[in-house]
Formats: C-alpha cells, sequence, structure tokens
C-alpha cells in the first residue's frame, strides 16, 4: 500500500526507521571524523552528509518517507560488502567461502542497491516536481547514483577482473583504503 504513494505515503514504523538510521548516520559520522579517519573515509563523510540532510527534510516535512525506506534496503547488501571486507582482512584460507560470497555480494548489490536506486531515480525524473524539497532529493539521489555506479565499478574490478585493478604507477586505484589503514 505505502508504495502506492512514494510522495506521501505514511508510517509510523517508516517514520521510526527513518529517525533511528538518521542517528546511525550521525552517530558514524562521528566516529569516524573522532578518530581522524576523515581522509581515508571522505566517501562515507560525503555519503552520511547526504542521507542525513535528505532524512532530515524527511522527517520534517513528512513527505517522501517511503522513497527514504526504499533506499534503506541499501543497507542489506551491507551485509555481504561487510563479510567481503572480513574475509580479505582476515586473509582465509578457503578461498571457497571468498568465491561463494562474492557471487552473492554481486546478486544482492543489483537486487538491494542497484534495483532501489534505479526505480527512484526513474520515479522521480517521472512524477516528482523538480522545486523544493522534490528537487533537493532529486539532486541527492542523482549523487548517490554516482557514487553506488562507481562504488561498483570497483567491485567489478576487484572481484571479477583484478587485472584491471592497477594504475599505470603500480599502486592500488580501487580504494582498498579501508583494508590498509
Amino acid at each position: 500500500e505505502l508504495l502506492s504513494n512514494i510522495q506521501d505515503g505514511y508510517s509510523v514504523s517508516g517514520h521510526l526507521l527513518v529517525c533511528f538510521s538518521s542517528g546511525y548516520f550521525i552517530h558514524d559520522s562521528l566516529d569516524i571524523i573522532f578518530n581522524h579517519q576523515s581522509r581515508s573515509s571522505w566517501e562515507y563523510l560525503v555519503h552520511h552528509a547526504m542521507a542525513i540532510s535528505a532524512f532530515v527534510s524527511l522527517i520534517i516535512t513528512g513527505r517522501f518517507l517511503v522513497a527514504a525506506m526504499l533506499l534503506l534496503l541499501v543497507e542489506v547488501s551491507n551485509i555481504f560488502l561487510t563479510v567481503r571486507m572480513l574475509l580479505k582482512m582476515s586473509n582465509v584460507p578457503s578461498p571457497a567461502l571468498y568465491e561463494a560470497n562474492k557471487y552473492v555480494n554481486l546478486v544482492m548489490y543489483f537486487a538491494f542497491r542497484l534495483a532501489p536506486q534505479a526505480y527512484l531515480t526513474w520515479y522521480f525524473l517521472r512524477y516528482v516536481e523538480v522545486q523544493g524539497q522534490g528537487a533537493f532529493l532529486m539532486a541527492n539521489l542523482l549523487l548517490l547514483d554516482a557514487m553506488i555506479l562507481m562504488y561498483f565499478s570497483r567491485l567489478l574490478r576487484s572481484d571479477f577482473f583484478p587485472s584491471l585493478r592497477k594504475g599505470s604507477a603500480g599502486r592500488d586505484v580501487d580504494g582498498e583504503k579501508f583494508l590498509i589503514d
């Protein structure tokens, strides 16, 4: 029922989910800043700032709550991205576990990141007025589109096309700074 009204659909539990998620993004941002990881995690800070600003506008106006709930589906794929990172960091002797997670991660990335993002982008381009809050959220959405596609290309290069990972100077270009910091 909520999906039929992305702009004005409302539920108390959805509102609380967006409030809780905003708190998480604020906490994670402060953790990055206070632990002096801002330089290596600037992309996360940009992402969190976009999420916080969009979610606060949704909390205040009560509009586009369903869009925020759809975007939070992205967090499901974080489970497999985190497992991937932990497997890389731990140098697990069995590559079969990493291989299995690699394919599950790819499916989850499509199902929970790319698909909801593509749907919302299509919806906003087609149905939302590009003024006021709609324009602000559309700009956020397009920036998130670019970030998600950039992360996806890094994931593909790292896991499926490792020969493309090295830059001309022989340094890693796909952002594995989080594994070595």
